[in-house]
Formats: C-alpha cells, structure tokens, sequence
C-alpha cells in the first residue's frame, strides 16, 4: 500500500528558499534606502573647521581621481579623449556626495564602472577604430581599473561610517557578484582585478567597523557616564535632604519637648487656674505628644536600616573655635574671627538653631574641602553679625602642598550641594567661587528672625 506524503508541515526545501528570498529582499531595501538623513558626517561638531572637513576632503577626492582616471583611460586603456572623459567624469564626479549621500554615490559610482568595464571590453575587441592595442603586455586590471579599485576603497570607508552593517554586506556582495558576472562574460580578459576589490573592499570594511564600533562604544560610554552623574547629583541632593530633615527633627523635637513639659506643669506651677484652662493645658500637651510620634515616625523612614539615631547635642557656633583646633592639629594653618555682636546673639539665644546648626555645617564642610582640595592652605574663618542676618565667610589661600590626585577624584559633590541645602532650609544666600590669587571663598548670609525661614525648606528650587 503507498504512503501518503506527510501533510502539516512544509519540504525544508520551500523553508529555505522562503529564508532565502526574506534575506534578499532584505538586502534589496538595505541598498534602496540609506539608514541615515542626508547630512554630512560631523554635522553636529562644536567648530566650524570640523563640519567643513568631510566636504573639503570629498572636494580633494574628486579633484584627485578626475584627471588620474581621465589620464589612466586615454593613455592605457586607449581610449578617445571624449569618451574617457566622460567614464572619468561618471566615475569620479560622484565622489562629491561621499560627504552626505555615500549609498546614493555609490549606486552611480558602481553603475559608471561597470559601464567603464563594458567600454574597455568591447574597445579591446574592436579590429577597427581609433583603439589599437598598446604594444607588450595587456592593461594591468580588468574589470577594474586602477582608479576605480582605489575609489571604490574610499566609497566603501565613507559608507561603513555610515551604514548599517546589512547595508554594506549588500554593497560588498553587489560588488563581488557583479565582478564574477563581467568575468564569466570575458574569461580571457580577466586577470585577477575581480577578486582583488572584494578582497581590499572587506579589509577596509572590517577596519572601519572596528573604528566605527569603537565610537559608538565610547560614545554610549559618555552617555552613561553623563547619566551617571547626573544619578550621583540627584543621589546626593536627596541624601543631603535627608540628613537636613534629621537634623531638623532633633531642632523641632527640642522644642516640641519644651511645650509639652511646660504645658504639663503649668497646673502646678500656677495656682487658681480654671478648670478651662487646666484642660486647655492638657490638650495642648497632648497634642505635642502626638506632634512628636509622628516626627518619630516620618524619621524612621527617612532613615536607612544601619543609620543609627544620633543622641549628641547638635553642634552651634560655641563648638566653632574645637572645630578650627582641630583643623589646625590636622595640619591646616586656620583661624577664626567671631565679632562680639556674633558672640554676643550666640551667649543669649538670639541665633535659631536651625540657623546656628547650618553655620556650623558650613563651616565644617568648607574647612574639609580645604583639606582635600588645598593642603596647607592658609585659611581664615570669620562670624559676623547685625540686627537681622549672621554672615559666616570661609576663605582659604592657594595651596601650599600638592593636591593627591586620589583626593582630587574622589570627590563625591557633597560639599557645595549641602551648603547650598542648609542656606535654602533657612532661607539666606549662599556664595562660593574661586579668588583671583587661586584661593577659594565661602560666604553664606543667614537671617536671624524666624520670618525669614523657608516655609518649605524641602521643597525643590524653582527652575
């Protein structure tokens, strides 16, 4: 009994032939349609001399191969003046449009050369006529001339910096296969040029796929590191943020606590008080109470799993002259300058903490940048005050020891970005830069009057 063929599933000989033809037709439209705008390499190059290069050398180019393959065709291929003017022309005219348009100059650069192959063909095949054999032996190459072969070497590195790698697969094929066809039509006549473009044409593809994929390599590598830094930023405001609210909790709880137990003990302490005013006191203690669980709350998520609670009194400007000693056993040659008016708003609680915290901070982080970044710097800190703002300005000389270098790439940006943090939660001015003479200044103006605090010190800057 004969068996039936097997239905549901298709020859393999259909499947690849299928594959076959998707991969041509793929290779169709790679060389149909360019994958980039017809702008000119380096387009977007900061100066001016670097946009213009790719059309100065494509100028050059074409200035170059025009009268050699005009030449080389009159005088070797013996060809009449006109007609090898205008092959010339077709075959080296197009080398202008190398600097925006390489796939569309090659189409007209690979149709003129194989043309120029079917001229010198059917020239050296004529008895009759102005062309006669040159004495000894035949030209040097065929299909390809010389001039061609080295043109087609530049088409090719202009197109791999451009192309996708589908589009100059298709190209080198296209090449390969129309040299084999020129020389199955003329076996005798060819000697080697054929084989010789697809050889030279895939060594200079390889090289420039290296180089453009190195490129692009470093290209994303800038990219990602631009992205990095700018994670590294955001990373650091939010961090700094973060410290600024803890610190700020232990200010508010301070307080909070002071109500609380003032509230709770002005029943005791005032005598005749009314049962209103008795229960007034014991909600507004109550209320504190619940003020500070939630504070205590809201800090557990701000704090990340090993950070532990600080139990130290917060610094102020009475710990500023410890700060600077130690500095100075640190090998920095600093002083400090407090005015009596600064002295004196400190010594009677004229200063809020918030803003006796954050002077604190920023002289701490000024006089640490000084370390890392100028060694041995002569460094002078001074704390003035008026009736409404307390001025702290750090400044620091050029430095007398050299920087190393692991300091000096090992800075993590949180320096000025929590400076300028601290004066925005207290709503002053901040003003850092370099000095003429090398050195460096802090300056942070911070008010004196609650009023002038931010209402929403956490708030993100306006644009």
């Amino acid at each position: 009994m004969p068996s039936s063929p097997a239905t549901g599933s298709a020859p393999p000989a259909d499947g690849l032939l299928s594959a076959t033809r998707r991969q041509v037709r793929a290779l169709t439209h790679a060389l149909s349609h360019p994958s980039h705008p017809p702008t000119p390499l380096w387009a977007e190059a900061p100066r001016r001399w670097q946009r213009l290069l790719p059309y100065a050398a494509v100028v050059l180019l074409c200035a170059l191969f025009l009268p050699v393959t005009y030449q080389v065709l009159r005088t070797e291929y013996r060809l009449a003046d006109g007609l090898a003017f205008l092959l010339a022309l077709a075959q080296a005219g197009p080398l202008l449009m190398l600097a925006h348009r390489p796939l569309q100059a090659w189409w007209i650069i690979f149709g003129a050369d194989v043309v120029g192959a079917l001229v010198l063909l059917t020239a050296s095949e004529t008895v009759a006529g102005p062309w006669t054999p040159p004495a000894g032996p035949a030209p040097s190459l065929w299909p390809w001339t010389p001039p061609v072969l080295v043109a087609q070497l530049f088409v090719l590195l202009a197109l791999g910096l451009r192309e996708t790698r589908r589009t100059l697969l298709a190209v080198w094929l296209t090449t390969g296969l129309a040299g084999l066809l020129l020389t199955l039509v003329a076996p005798g006549r060819g000697n080697g040029g054929a084989v010789l473009l697809p050889v030279l044409g895939a060594v200079v593809l390889v090289i420039t796929a290296t180089v453009r994929e190195r490129g692009e390599t470093q290209r994303r590598l800038v990219e990602q590191e631009t992205i990095s830094e700018a994670e590294r930023a955001r990373r650091t405001l939010l961090e700094e943020r973060t410290r600024i609210a803890r610190e700020l909790h232990d200010v508010v709880a301070h307080h909070m606590s002071v109500i609380t137990v003032q509230a709770d003990s002005a029943p005791y302490r005032i005598a005749g008080l009314p049962d209103e005013a008795r229960e007034e006191f014991g909600t507004i203690a109550a209320n504190a109470r619940q003020s500070l669980t939630e504070m205590r709350l809201l800090l557990s998520v701000l704090r990340s799993e090993n950070t532990a609670g600080e139990r130290a009194p917060q610094p102020g400007l009475d710990r500023l002259g410890q700060l600077v000693e130690t500095t100075v056993r640190a090998g920095l040659p600093a002083e400090l300058s407090v005015t009596p008016e600064a002295a004196g708003a400190a010594a009677r609680g004229g200063v809020p903490q918030p803003v006796d915290l954050s002077a604190y901070r920023i002289v701490q982080e000024a006089l640490a940048n000084v370390v890392r970044h100028a060694p041995g710097a002569r460094t002078r800190v001074s704390v003035s005050a008026d009736e409404d703002h307390l001025t702290v300005v750090v400044v620091n000389d050029r430095a007398n020891e050299p920087v190393s270098p692991v300091e000096s790439s090992a800075g993590t940006g949180h320096g000025l970005v929590g400076m300028r943090e601290r004066v925005r939660l207290t709503g002053g001015t901040l003003d850092t830069g370099p000095l003429p003479d090398g050195g460096f200044r802090v300056a942070a103006r911070l008010p004196l009057t609650l009023r002038h605090l931010s209402s929403d010190p956490l708030a993100p800057e306006d644009s």
